[in-house]
């Protein structure tokens, strides 16, 4: 994360706040912990995805912020398929 602009601590302030974001949207009711991860492991699974689309991954805190919330919004929708 380092070389993207973006370091550990701040991924944690941005994963958090995308997956508060992502929880608001998604009409979800997550803890602060829940928040954080689904934040940080929604940016790494909408970085695949736009991998896999060969599309250049976004980069910096706005970018990471994008990343994880759309990531975010797509694990809490898989969760609640998986759920039912």
């Amino acid at each position: 994360m380092e070389g993207e602009g973006v370091g550990w601590i701040a991924a944690i302030i941005i994963g958090g706040i995308a997956g508060w974001f992502a929880e608001k949207f998604m009409h979800s009711n997550m803890g602060l912990l829940m928040n954080i991860v689904l934040g940080i492991v929604g940016a790494i699974v909408a970085n695949f995805i736009l991998g896999v689309l060969n599309i250049q991954p976004l980069v910096g805190w706005l970018g990471y912020l994008i990343t994880g919330f759309v990531g975010a919004c797509i694990l809490i929708a898989l969760g609640r398929l998986v759920r039912r």
